[in-house]
Parts: C-alpha cells; sequence; structure tokens
C-alpha cells in the first residue's frame, strides 16, 4: 500500500465515524466526564500495549493543560504505575490489574474511562464490574461492536472498524476532541 492510499484509507474512516453516529454519544461523555471532575471525582483511564499510551496521553493532557490555562484534573492512568501493575499482576494476576487500581482510587460519582480496541480486555472488563460495584460511570472506547466492553459500559464509543491500526488512529482524533471539550466546559472558555 502506497502512502497516499495509506492515507485516503485512513480519511475514509473518519468519514465512516463521522456516519456512525458518535457525535450525541461523544458529547454525552464529555458531559460525565466534566460533571465529575468539576466535584474533584477521579477519572481513572485504563488499557493495554498502545492503549495504555492513550490513557497516559489523556492523563497528560487534563492533569497538565491540552489548550487552556487551567487547574489541574483529577485523572489517573492506571498503567502508569510500573510497581503496582508487576507487583499485583506477579503476586495474583493481570486480570485484575484494574479492578484492584480501581478499588484504591475510585469513588462513587468518578468515571472509569476504558480504552481496548477489540473490547476483549480482560483486565478492562473487571475494572468496569469494580466501577460498577463502586457508583461509578464507565466509558468504553472500543472498536466495532465492543466486544465484551460493551455490557459494562455505560456510554460506549465505537469505531466503525476492525482494523487495530485504524482504531487507535480514530481513537486519537476521539479523544483529543474529548480533552478539548472536558478543558472548555471546565475552564468556562474556548480554546
Amino acid at each position: 500500500m502506497s502512502f497516499d492510499a495509506y492515507l485516503a484509507d485512513s480519511a475514509g474512516l473518519i468519514e465512516k465515524t463521522k456516519q456512525h453516529g458518535l457525535g450525541p454519544l461523544i458529547e454525552r461523555a464529555v458531559d460525565v466526564l466534566a460533571a465529575a471532575l468539576a466535584r474533584r471525582a477521579p477519572v481513572l483511564i485504563c488499557g493495554n500495549g498502545g492503549s495504555a499510551s492513550d490513557a497516559m496521553h489523556i492523563a497528560g493532557e487534563l492533569v497538565g493543560r491540552f489548550l487552556i490555562e487551567r487547574r489541574a484534573m483529577n485523572v489517573i492512568a492506571l498503567a502508569a504505575n510500573p510497581a503496582v501493575l508487576t507487583a499485583w499482576s506477579n503476586d495474583h494476576d493481570y486480570a485484575s490489574v484494574f479492578a484492584r487500581q480501581v478499588e484504591a482510587h475510585g469513588q462513587a460519582g468518578g468515571v472509569v474511562w476504558g480504552i481496548s480496541t477489540s473490547g476483549n480486555s480482560p483486565n478492562v472488563v473487571k475494572a468496569f464490574e469494580q466501577a460498577r460495584a463502586m457508583a461509578m460511570a464507565t466509558i468504553g472506547l472500543t472498536g466495532e461492536g465492543g466486544g465484551q466492553v460493551a455490557a459494562c459500559s455505560d456510554l460506549l464509543l465505537t469505531v466503525p472498524s476492525r482494523s487495530t491500526p485504524r482504531i487507535q488512529e480514530m481513537h486519537v482524533i476521539i479523544y483529543h476532541y474529548i480533552c478539548a471539550r472536558v478543558e472548555e466546559t471546565l475552564a468556562g472558555r474556548s480554546a
């Protein structure tokens, strides 16, 4: 595939995602996240591999700044602490490593935001189950269908593709938009 064809493929998914009707769901996710953060309730973000990196990226944008100078937001990427990841996984199992951190850092009225291209990451599903037990909202950001995450998401944002690289590209666009909108909402002004 040539670079031009690669770009055309990505552009095609952008258009398909636009037609997929995610706009209202994304705006609801913005509202849920902004409401939790306005109360200083935690937003805990989890994912594996590239999605773990995306979770850290989002946390960096919201704890620091995206486009507007404003106060820090209470956002934690659950894959960012290697001591917790390796200790818990070694002593117990990897499937519950995010749920354990939700138990530690979560609180009612907070949000767990899980990122999984397939929607079938057992540790993301278990984090959502723990979140629900603690009266926290759950937002899933997945690929087509949502996998197992779909059943335990209060809001499910699905990219209409099964191609991991394409899904990840759309995830960046979606979460950059969410970061901008949450920041505007909480700062009370546009960038």
